[in-house]
């Protein structure tokens, strides 16, 4: 699904990220972990393009999105991310939190085809037989996209044990709540692979639990996740692969068993050593 090739991100003369390089297949539980000041936010920022890379390639699909020439928007729309400080919009209340992105994709998706299709008379005449273009189907108004994404979002809801908090807006809510409510806005896309950037490194130790069992279920579900965490147990429990990253690199990278019972690289045993 995701092929990173020789990534690299420098931020004026620091070089943050020097060559990273792994693929990630549909399905795996990627958890990326290393000492602060590693790359490892870095390196997560830099698959959806939040960053853009300095070099490399990073191909999703096939297409390589590090491309500036690429339309990353429309590829975002299959890469959820959850951040670690919620970053929802305090005014707007937990459903109109989830539903923001498909309405805003739905509704901007339904205008280009309006005009598409109120231009193509025009533009055909300019076109050989050959490459004349068709018009495009139009199979929602903007009602019909609104209300299907509110029933989604009350479905989501339903699944991450909030429905009760619907209408309610996020300041009111704990901030477990506030995670689960953040990976359900990101499971509102439909995504392909959702990228997670210590999700639960602001939560009170209590609130911890609760998000990390919501995305043992999304795990168990098959979703494609990479996430980058300082929690151990859950990166030897969920990950199928673990990667650990020191200095802008990946040093070492096997699955949960091999890396915690018997890491080869000197300094994954110093790390693991301080944290186990």
């Amino acid at each position: 699904m995701i092929d990173v090739i020789d990534l690299k991100k420098s931020f004026g003369k620091l070089e943050v990220l020097k060559g990273v390089n792994v693929k990630i297949e549909k399905g795996d539980i990627v958890c990326v972990i290393g000492p602060s000041g590693s790359g490892k936010s870095t390196f997560l920022r830099c698959l959806n393009c939040m960053e853009d890379p300095t070099g490399g390639q990073i191909i999703f699909h096939g297409v390589n999105i590090a491309d500036m020439r690429v339309d990353i928007n429309l590829h975002r729309r299959k890469i959820g991310m959850v951040f670690q400080q919620f970053n929802l919009f305090n005014n707007k209340t937990v459903i109109e939190n989830i539903m923001l992105a498909p309405v805003h994709v739905g509704v901007s998706d339904l205008r280009n085809a309006k005009l598409h299709n109120f231009f193509l008379p025009l533009t055909n005449m300019f076109r050989k037989k050959k490459n004349k273009k068709s018009a495009l189907e139009i199979t929602q108004t903007k009602a019909q996209i609104k209300e299907e994404a509110r029933k989604n979002a009350l479905h989501l809801l339903e699944r991450i044990g909030l429905s009760d908090k619907a209408d309610v807006y996020p300041s009111t809510l704990s901030g477990g709540q506030k995670q689960r409510v953040a990976i359900a806005r990101a499971l509102a896309m439909n995504p392909d692979v959702i990228l997670f950037d210590e999700p639960t490194s602001a939560l009170d130790p209590e609130m911890v639990g609760e998000v990390l069992d919501l995305m043992r279920e999304l795990a168990e579900d098959g979703m494609t996740m990479v996430v980058v965490t300082h929690e151990m147990g859950f990166a030897r429990e969920v990950a199928s692969r673990i990667l650990f990253m020191d200095q802008g690199v990946i040093l070492e990278e096997a699955d949960p068993k091999s890396f915690f019972e018997s890491p080869k690289h000197q300094r994954t045993q110093e790390f693991l050593s301080k944290v186990l």
